[in-house]
C-alpha cells in the first residue's frame, strides 16, 4: 500500500481518536509519549479537533513549575454510527455515539423482501435526516459477504452479487460496512462477554433464514477464503441429509425452540464436526432456540460422538443483541478512521 501524507494523517487522527475514548482524558503530553507522534504533531491535530467539536477541554493538569497542561477529552457525540440489520420479516436498527452508547433504536416490518432497495433507502434516509452527524453505516444481512458485495443469501435472489457497501456509500457519502449476520453476531458476543485471552467462539444460530454459525478464532472473526465460511447448512449428516434437511426433518412438529430428540441429535453431530476441526472454546446458541433444559441434553448428546474432555462450553444468548452490538463495534471502528 502506498504511503502518502493523507493516509499517514489518517491513521494519528485514528490512533487519537482511539486513544481518547479508552483513557477517558488526555494532555497532548501524555498522547505523545503513549503514541510515539511528537509533541508538535499532536499540538496540531488537537487545535483542529478542538475547533471542529471533536475535543473538549475538561480542565488544567497541577503544574510542575512551568504552564498547567491542558487536559483534553473526546466528544463522543461528534459523530454518530447507525446499525441496521435485515431479517426476513423485521428490521432492527440503532444510532449510537463513539463510546457505543445508544441514541436512538426502532424495529420495522419486512424491508429487505418488500423490492429492491427502495423501502430500506427510505428507511435510512430518514434515520440520517434525523441524525445528521452520522458518520458510519453497518449493514447486516442473513448471507455470505464479500467485501460488501452479498453473493449468496437464500431466498433473495434479487440481492445476489448486489454491492450493498457501494449502493449506499454512493447514495449517502457515508463509509458503509456490510458483514454476515452470524459474523456480527460472534463479534458482538465476544466484545460484550468480558472474556480474557481471545478464546475461540462458534454462535449458531437458525432464525428465519435458515441454520448458520459465526467462529471467532484468537479474536478474529473466519470468513474462509471465498468468505463462505459458516453456511453449516451444507454440512452432511446423515445418509441422504444435511444439517438444514436434518432441522427441517420435523418441520410439522416444530415450534420457536429445537426440542426433539432429531432436532438434537443433528445439533450434536454438528458441534461433534465443529469441535474434530477447530475445538472451539465456546459454542453459543440464541436463546430464543434452545432452552437450558435442551442445553443439557445437547451436552451429553455430543458426547457420544467426541470425549467429553474436549467439548467445549455451551451457553446460550440474545443473539439480536450481540448481533446489533457486533454492528456498532463494526461501525466504530469505520468511524473512528474518517478523515478530519
Amino acid at each position: 500500500m502506498k504511503v502518502t501524507l493523507k493516509s499517514v494523517r489518517k491513521e494519528i487522527l485514528t490512533n487519537i481518536r482511539k486513544s481518547l475514548l479508552e483513557l477517558g482524558s488526555s494532555t497532548i503530553v501524555e498522547l505523545s509519549d503513549r503514541l510515539g507522534i511528537s509533541f508538535p504533531t499532536i499540538s496540531k491535530c488537537f487545535a483542529q479537533m478542538e475547533k471542529a467539536g471533536e475535543l473538549i477541554l475538561v480542565g488544567l493538569d497541577d503544574s510542575n513549575g512551568g504552564r498547567r497542561a491542558k487536559r483534553y477529552a473526546y466528544n463522543p457525540e461528534y459523530m454518530l454510527g447507525l446499525a441496521i440489520f435485515l431479517e426476513r420479516t423485521e428490521t432492527h436498527y440503532i444510532v449510537y455515539n463513539c463510546l457505543g452508547d445508544v441514541k436512538n433504536t426502532g424495529k420495522t416490518d419486512g424491508v429487505l423482501v418488500e423490492d429492491d432497495l427502495t423501502s430500506l433507502t427510505k428507511l435510512m434516509e430518514k434515520i440520517v435526516d434525523q441524525h445528521p452527524t452520522i458518520r458510519s453505516i453497518a449493514i447486516g444481512v442473513p448471507g455470505s459477504v464479500d467485501n460488501g458485495k452479498i453473493f449468496y443469501i437464500p431466498g433473495y435472489e434479487q440481492f445476489h452479487n448486489l454491492d450493498l457497501k457501494g449502493y449506499f456509500e454512493q447514495h449517502f457519502s457515508i463509509p458503509v460496512v456490510v458483514e454476515n449476520d452470524m459474523n456480527a453476531a460472534v463479534l458482538g458476543f465476544h466484545k460484550n462477554s468480558g472474556l480474557k485471552n481471545n478464546p475461540s467462539l462458534v454462535y449458531l444460530y437458525s432464525g428465519q433464514n435458515g441454520p448458520g454459525a459465526g467462529f471467532l478464532i484468537n479474536g478474529d472473526v473466519v470468513r474462509g477464503s471465498t468468505f463462505f465460511a459458516g453456511e453449516v447448512s451444507f454440512v452432511p449428516q446423515y445418509n441422504d441429509r444435511n444439517f438444514r434437511q436434518a432441522l427441517e426433518n420435523d418441520r410439522d412438529s416444530m415450534t420457536a425452540t429445537f426440542s426433539t430428540d432429531a432436532q438434537i441429535d443433528a445439533i450434536c453431530r454438528l458441534i461433534a464436526t465443529i469441535t474434530a476441526i477447530i475445538n472451539p472454546h465456546t459454542i453459543i446458541f440464541c436463546s430464543d432456540e434452545i432452552e437450558k433444559t435442551t442445553l443439557k441434553k445437547i451436552s451429553i448428546g455430543s458426547s457420544k460422538y467426541i470425549p467429553s474432555k474436549h467439548l467445549p462450553n455451551l451457553t446460550i444468548s440474545d443473539w439480536k443483541q450481540d448481533y446489533l452490538y457486533g454492528l456498532q463495534s463494526l461501525g466504530i471502528t469505520l468511524m473512528l478512521m474518517e478523515p478530519n
